[in-house]
């Protein structure tokens, strides 16, 4: 999920859950504009960070331990990133969408619409 500085959700993709988050992280991107992108330490590769990069923003992202060379990052930007983690605690106030009671990916990204809209739209 790909939210605004205010923690709003802009875009999402739907994923197996066997699926890692950093694939589908350049979709997300694409098209996308602004000074900083932080994510945690899952998306944290050297072709995410080109990709930030060429979009004329500044990555904030940790470096993973496995690293041999550790990238330094931005500690107080950083403290900003809890604003998605926010963003899914205040989305999984609906049961349906905390447990994914669907079967179908076209009736829970229809949710993923519809509960936003109720919670920010009030």
């Amino acid at each position: 999920m790909l939210t605004n500085a205010l923690g709003r959700p802009l875009r999402f993709i739907v994923t197996a859950g066997q699926v890692s988050d950093i694939t589908r992280a350049p979709a997300l991107l694409e098209g996308q504009s602004g000074g900083a992108v932080l994510a945690d330490k899952a998306y944290d590769s050297n072709a995410l960070r080109e990709m930030i990069a060429s979009m004329g923003a500044k990555a904030i992202i940790p470096s993973k331990r496995s690293r041999k060379v550790i990238i330094p990052h931005d500690e107080l930007a950083y403290i900003y990133r809890n604003r998605i983690e926010r963003c899914f605690n205040r989305m999984k106030h609906f049961r349906r969408f905390a447990t994914r009671y669907d079967r179908r990916t076209i009736h829970f990204e229809g949710l993923v619409y519809l509960v936003p809209a109720m919670i920010w739209l009030r």
